[in-house]
């Protein structure tokens, strides 16, 4: 059921469970996603932080070292280039606490699952007709 509030309570129990400085960056990665995808459900799921647009979009995660951010593997394979620098995996990408997050570039990534989605979602419903 979606949550009628702006931000799930989950999440914010989620995010309160780390250390300040960690609790800084996931607010801030967090409200990039909100920003950016302001139609997405924000909830837990795979007990993870989770945005949700005709299906899922992005969740992300937080680690001792870094925050993994979780963008599906079509949203690594769009951004291969950009994201080479970073250490991830097919659906994945890990942003490392003693560097800035790329708040562009993830902007972009979600922009990129959100169209996806809405664009799967249509083929789906032209299919159905």
């Amino acid at each position: 059921m979606p949550d009628s509030t702006p931000f799930s309570v989950q999440v914010d129990e989620y995010i309160m469970g780390f250390a300040p400085e960690v609790q800084t960056r996931l607010q801030a990665l967090r409200q990039m996603i909100r920003e950016t995808a302001p139609n997405a459900e924000e909830k837990i799921s795979y007990k993870m932080p989770t945005y949700a647009q005709h299906g899922n979009l992005v969740h992300f995660a937080a680690y001792q070292h870094h925050i993994g951010f979780y963008p599906a593997p079509s949203g690594i394979i769009a951004f291969q280039e950009e994201l080479s620098t970073f250490k991830g995996a097919k659906g994945s990408v890990q942003f490392p606490h003693n560097q800035p997050l790329p708040e562009e570039l993830i902007r972009r990534i979600v922009e990129f699952r959100v169209k996806e989605n809405v664009e799967k979602a249509a083929t789906k419903k032209q299919k159905k007709k």
